[in-house]
């Protein structure tokens, strides 16, 4: 290795480690510009002395439902002290009182104390503090779908929407968002009436749209020329095929740590090489963790096929031997794998009306048999 290569004990190829890290919130973030417009919209009566506009936020993991809400977050609380912007995740915080904690912590910053302290207590500081300093308050639940598995979802959005019945002058609004795009959420009458989400839809991104992400998050974390167009261009192939943004974030941190340990000032194809072999199927893993019974059998069902031109119609047959399975209800899962980007579906032009469809793993099958024996 040239000397010039070397790297001095305190030198080192990133300008921002954070640009790697999940909970960074970039300045440019390509290809959602629509969606935050979108949640800026929900928001902006509230900057108006209104009520913000109750949300719905769908999209598949990783399409940039959570860095959106955050950024827009982040930018509203530096322009306006008028509205207060919580965000929680509920696959952490699933109980009434876990809840209303964090948003104390966010509006009066402190968490109450875990024991010996009513939830009316918290409550009522809450929305009091609200009323005196006249803001509005948004709440983001994240994964909004573990308070229905709980069953704290319709007490949780009745005390948020709810509150100006018991505070006058309270303003509140919710935005709830759900990754599991086969979720259908059952809140009560006398809280469905008054939640009346407008919807704001992530969809997939394409493998372009990840590489122009991934090159702001270069741009960001790396110094200049430490890594090739041709290897962002791998990472971001390689993103693709995982179906997840966060893979391809994941593994530039750790070809940037590989590279700085080896004291070397560039990326190599050794030191990709290396990550690719260390780096594991996370995203893909959560996925199938996330899938039905009958999901993960018509997965494995495609799995042992080893038919190159699976047809849709021959599949069912197959899943369907014991007859308890419609059609629709096949159709929806074969959907839903191709939503998560674990499947590829080609319409062959064949079959009746031309609408014959090919079914094509998008996975290694060892891959797969790997995580599901790890789940």
């Amino acid at each position: 290795m040239n000397i010039d290569d070397i790297l001095m004990h305190d030198e080192t190829i990133f300008k921002n480690r954070e640009a790697f890290n999940p909970n960074y919130v970039p300045d440019n973030f390509p290809h959602r510009e629509s969606q935050i417009t979108s949640l800026i919209f929900s928001l902006r009566p509230a900057l108006r002395g209104g009520k913000p506009l109750n949300t719905l936020v769908l999209g598949s993991p990783a399409t940039g439902k959570t860095t959106a809400i955050k950024k827009v977050f982040q930018k509203l609380e530096e322009r306006s002290d008028k509205v207060a912007c919580v965000y929680v995740n509920c696959q952490i915080h699933t109980t009434r009182f876990n809840i209303f904690s964090q948003i104390q912590k966010k509006i009066l910053g402190y968490l109450p104390p875990e024991t010996g302290i009513p939830f009316s207590r918290v409550y009522q500081n809450i929305m009091r503090h609200l009323a005196d300093e006249k803001k509005a308050l948004v709440v983001a639940l994240d994964d909004v779908n573990y308070l229905f598995h709980s069953k704290n979802a319709n007490k949780i959005f009745y005390d948020i929407l709810r509150a100006h019945e018991e505070f006058e002058g309270v303003r509140t609004g919710l935005f709830a968002v759900i990754s599991d795009i086969e979720f259908r959420y059952l809140l009560d009458k006398n809280v469905d009436s008054i939640f009346i989400p407008q919807e704001i839809v992530f969809d997939p991104y394409t493998q372009e749209e990840m590489r122009d992400i991934l090159k702001e998050r270069v741009k960001a974390g790396f110094y200049p020329d430490v890594i090739s167009e041709n290897f962002l261009d791998k990472i971001a192939e390689y993103a693709w095929s995982m179906g997840d943004l966060r893979a391809g974030i994941n593994l530039l941190g750790l070809v940037g740590n590989i590279a700085e340990a080896g004291a070397s000032k560039t990326i190599t194809k050794e030191h990709l090489k290396t990550a690719l072999k260390n780096t594991s199927s996370i995203s893909l893993k959560n996925t199938i963790k996330t899938l039905s019974s009958d999901e993960k059998r018509l997965l494995q069902i495609i799995m042992v096929s080893g038919d190159d031109d699976l047809i849709a119609g021959n599949l069912y047959k197959l899943l369907n031997k014991a007859k308890t399975l419609s059609y629709a209800s096949f159709d929806r899962i074969l959907n839903k794998l191709e939503f998560l980007r674990i499947i590829d579906i080609k319409f062959t032009g064949k079959g009746m009306k031309g609408n014959s469809r090919v079914i094509i793993l998008r996975f290694d099958t060892k891959e797969i048999e790997k995580c599901m024996d790890n789940i």
